[in-house]
């Protein structure tokens, strides 16, 4: 008998261990962030007391394509979490009993739904059996993200959508991809070019405002090399690994030695890598990503180091696209960073991407404001199409900068912009981020080696890039 009172005992608190441990693994997955359900369930949710297979997704066909994939994403998690296959109309149709109607239409509830929403704000709100949701271009996304959320996960499936306008930013969680999106030659008026003149082209998107503005988390970066006002070879190093160099050198330290790129560094940590850019792989910026050698002239040595990297590394190098082809996104840009983001993010590990519009730097050198414009415009499109991806993906982070400023640009007297030099500049460059961490740029002006040094501290890794002074008594001649 007292044997099996001791084995009863032993069994007891054995599983009164398992249980604290399941509890605490429970805990912290709540404390985190992350879901403990699993991703598919056995019944609908039922909002504002309609069963979720009751409601039709309406959008407006003729609107952005932000909309339109935003209906598309509520469909499939709908499919993929409880099997329920929702229609999608466009709003020409006639109404539906309960609908969920995405963007801006001609439904009655759009026109209600009329909320004062700034930066990356977005609204919902629901009137009878219908339910809406509005955000500005790309943010529609983080409302779709938001609603499948909050709305039909969780445990008790009987979620409630206010009839009181309800405004929301993005859902945020710790990071696991990383994108830098590197506008070259791009300073402070460069960003600004909508507030001083629009051009007669169609857009995508309707822009007539820069993207980064839209993000709360801005700052400056100083971009000097050791040569003094930096070329984009050496801008691209910092950026990539963390190191002020001399001009002309490609993931290279000031003595030639190759340094870790960031791109080397998310492989380490088991992560995916792209390189993406306008400008064919050769060039300097892409190739700082993706090589190390002593010339951005020497194209054989970079292609050969590529070739290593994407070898060793499975980096994805996507460069060189049809620039008067692909003038702006409708056309053959999209698909290229479309195809790139589902190749890379089905590492379960997360990425590092890197993505470069190269012609702002070449028509600034022009000082061709037109031009300027236009890629300024393809750029906007492209930070668009990435915010998309981390409003879907909210353990994303976004940051948007320069590897140096082209042309001077800035306004007369006459409150016009004009260029005051063919060159690069000395001029501090704009820094916009967005995600997990990204109030540490917020309100400073950083070296430009601090950017890839922040990059890797949100991977974990300390220490990245290089850890001494010597560079500032080169560049600035004191231990400032």
């Amino acid at each position: 008998m007292k044997r099996h009172i001791s084995l009863l005992l032993a069994t007891v608190m054995i599983l009164s261990v398992l249980f604290s441990l399941s509890s605490c693994d429970l805990i912290n997955k709540l404390l985190n962030g992350d879901d403990p359900k699993p991703e598919t369930y056995d019944e609908q949710p039922t909002i504002n007391g309609v069963l979720l297979s009751d409601f039709t997704i309406v959008y407006d066909e003729d609107g952005l394509d932000y909309n339109k994939r935003a209906a598309e994403y509520i469909k499939e998690r709908s499919a993929a979490r409880f099997g329920v296959e929702l229609s999608i109309v466009d709003d020409d149709s006639a109404e539906a009993e309960n609908e969920i109607v995405v963007g801006e239409t001609s439904r009655q509830i759009s026109e209600k739904l009329n909320a004062e929403c700034e930066g990356l704000e977005f609204a919902i709100m629901a009137e009878g059996g219908d339910i809406a949701l509005e955000g500005d271009y790309f943010i529609i996304a983080a409302a779709a993200f938001y609603f499948m959320e909050t709305y039909t996960s969780g445990s008790a499936y009987q979620a409630t959508v206010p009839e009181e306008i309800s405004v929301h930013t993005p859902i945020v969680r710790e990071a696991k991809n990383f994108i830098m999106l590197i506008g070259d030659g791009m300073g402070t008026y460069q960003t600004k070019i909508f507030d001083y003149m629009q051009r007669d082209v169609e857009y995508s998107d309707g822009e007539d405002f820069f993207y980064g503005d839209l993000l709360p988390y801005q700052g400056y970066s100083r971009t000097r090399s050791l040569s003094g006002i930096t070329d984009s070879a050496a801008g691209g190093t910092a950026l990539s690994c963390g190191y002020k160099t001399y001009n002309e050198y490609v993931g290279l330290d000031k003595d030639g030695n190759a340094i870790k790129s960031l791109t080397e560094l998310a492989y380490e940590l088991g992560k995916s890598g792209a390189v993406m850019s306008t400008e064919n792989q050769k060039g300097a910026t892409p190739a700082t990503f993706s090589a190390h050698v002593d010339s951005r002239d020497n194209s054989s040595d970079i292609y050969n180091s590529q070739l290593d990297a994407m070898q060793k590394y499975g980096t994805v190098i996507d460069c060189g696209f049809d620039y008067y082809t692909a003038r702006y996104m409708n056309n053959l840009i999209e698909p290229h960073i479309t195809e790139t983001l589902e190749e890379i993010s089905a590492n379960e590990n997360g990425f590092f991407l890197m993505y470069e519009e190269a012609h702002i730097d070449k028509h600034c050198h022009k000082n061709d404001l037109d031009k300027t414009y236009d890629a300024v415009v393809r750029f906007n499109q492209a930070i668009g199409r990435f915010m998309e991806f981390a409003f879907y993906h909210p353990d994303t982070f976004v940051l948007i900068t320069a590897d140096h400023e082209t042309g001077g640009l800035a306004p007369n007297d006459e409150g016009k912009l004009t260029y005051s030099t063919e060159e690069h500049s000395a001029e501090d460059v704009p820094v916009f981020a967005w995600g997990y961490g990204a109030d540490a740029i917020h309100g400073k002006t950083l070296e430009n080696i601090e950017i890839a040094k922040l990059f890797a501290s949100l991977m974990g890794v300390e220490g990245f890039g290089d850890q001494g002074e010597e560079w500032k008594n080169i560049i600035y001649g004191t231990e400032e």
